[in-house]
């Protein structure tokens, strides 16, 4: 291709000459780059400020979050620059976004980096480059990170999950179903003695797990060795009433890792299957956590507490399922994806692909649900999503569809608000959802039969029928702020 005036200049005197040219001048832009199938790529969403057109503002990104600064250096040459510097190679309009809509224009932007930009096995690595000093870009209004491709090749570097869908199954004898738990409440304030009293009644009602929530941790009103040993005691109780495996997820997050790592093997000491962590502890402590779980063979559940400060909103920060890629490399088991019908954000198709990154082995580009990229996971085990907040047995026919068996459907306030008690909560939903497996298995048409499948079982079942009477009208019918920009177009076959 002839040089023209906004070409890329990517060596020669005029490119390392002192001062400032733009990023598609330095090599940061280049439509006709092939990918390579070690490429680590990225898709952003770009708002533009004024003035800047979109394959510039594309390059800034690419340059920014890999070798760029804001002028010239000689001593990229130094480097295998052309090697090192990230690609941007395409930029596409995002759909409703623009003149005639009521948003301003969006870009989406494919950014191509070598692999051997990041260190193996560190997510740490990985994200100070992608999600590094880029996003502070005056250049760039708005900018959202909404997928990626992580190459087999490094993929392979990585742990995955510590324990993995099937073997947690076999570990909890659960096969054919979605697992059951709730969330302890009141989440702050019971004395160790009560919380414990909570645990034990709802595991005896029917639940597989407890749980504890993300910000209990080990406060006056409760020392976490208390707690441990109070919620242990109710997990064996309720396994010898029942004579089934049951746990509870032990909040093992602390000021330091090391005090995180005591805790857990406190935890495990007890007979404990499984420990709890939550996001905000960092990238790096989360990976830290999952060696220490598999080396152990406990279960690793992730509460995502502080996602939304960056991922609710459309045109900045990144996508949840960004997230969960970056969770199941890291290592969790269990990652809390969304319930589509709970109080808490979640589009039905930007859910199902949380779940599709969780659990599929091989995903495929499936725009109408935000994936951009067909991804191989590399053998990597499934991590187990969990789907809490806000859901009721009234609501068990929508879960079972939108969500299918491997997902963990959390109760809390739709065990232990029940009018006849927490045991009787429990009973409710582990009844609904017995009830609606077997119909779905039987070929009913659940999604439509489900309100009569668990009226009918509230004829046998007072507990169900309470929880129906209480809750069957509540929903949190809210439009969804992170929405998919694609929706699927049904065909007819000739």
């Amino acid at each position: 291709m002839a040089k023209t005036e906004s070409s890329t200049m990517k060596e020669g005197k005029e490119r390392y000459k002192s001062g400032v040219i733009p990023y598609k001048k330095m090599g940061y832009w280049e439509p006709d780059y092939e990918i390579k199938e070690t490429d680590v790529l990225a898709m952003f969403r770009i708002t533009p400020q004024k003035g800047v057109e979109p394959d510039e503002c594309a390059a800034a990104v690419a340059g920014e979050s890999s070798t760029a600064t804001w002028t010239v250096v000689w001593t990229d040459r130094l480097t295998a620059c052309e090697m090192y510097r990230a690609k941007a190679y395409r930029v596409d309009p995002v759909p409703n976004t623009g003149p005639g809509t009521n948003t301003e224009q969006q870009y989406f932007a494919y950014i191509a980096y070598d692999i051997d930009l990041f260190e193996s096995n560190s997510i740490a690595n990985l994200t100070a480059s992608i999600i590094g000093n880029v996003f502070g870009m005056k250049a760039v209004k708005a900018l959202r990170l909404e997928d990626m491709r992580i190459p087999v090749a490094y993929l392979k570097t990585f742990q995955g999950p510590a324990t993995g869908v099937v073997v947690e199954r076999e570990r909890m004898d659960k096969f054919g179903r979605p697992l059951l738990g709730a969330t302890t409440k009141p989440k702050l304030g019971l004395s160790g003695r009560n919380y414990g009293r909570v645990v034990y009644e709802a595991l005896k009602g029917g639940l597989d797990f407890m749980k504890d929530d993300e910000n209990i941790n080990s406060q006056s009103f409760m020392h976490w060795r208390d707690r441990f040993l109070y919620c242990m005691d109710a997990v064996n109780k309720a396994s010898a009433a029942t004579g089934e495996v049951k746990g509870h997820y032990m909040n093992v997050t602390a000021g330091t890792v090391e005090e995180m790592i005591e805790r857990a093997e406190f935890a495990k000491s007890l007979g404990s299957i499984i420990v709890m962590i939550d996001l905000v502890i960092g990238y790096s402590a989360i990976q830290t956590m999952a060696i220490w779980a598999r080396k152990n063979d406990m279960i690793l559940h992730l509460h995502r507490a502080g996602n939304s400060t960056y991922s609710r909103q459309k045109n900045h920060g990144m996508a949840f399922r960004v997230i969960c890629k970056w969770m199941r490399m890291a290592g969790v088991d269990h990652i809390h994806a969304g319930t589509v019908v709970g109080k808490l954000e979640g589009d039905p198709m930007m859910i199902r692909g949380y779940y599709d990154t969780l659990l599929d082995q091989q995903t495929p580009i499936q725009l109408e649900k935000g994936i951009f990229f067909d991804q191989d996971w590399a053998s990597l085990n499934k991590c187990m999503p969990v789907a809490s907040g806000g859901i009721h047995a009234g609501q068990m026919h929508q879960l079972l569809t939108y969500l299918g068996d491997d997902v963990v459907l959390q109760f809390g306030g739709g065990t232990i608000g029940h009018p006849d008690g927490i045991q009787a909560g429990a009973v409710a939903n582990r009844t609904a959802l017995e009830v609606m497996v077997q119909a779905r298995n039987e070929g009913r048409d659940i999604w439509n039969e489900g309100p009569q499948i668990l009226k009918d079982a509230a004829k046998w079942c007072s507990p169900l029928k309470a929880g129906l009477d209480t809750w069957g009208d509540i929903s949190f019918n809210y439009e969804s702020t992170d929405s998919p920009d694609f929706v699927a177009t049904p065909t007819t076959s000739n």
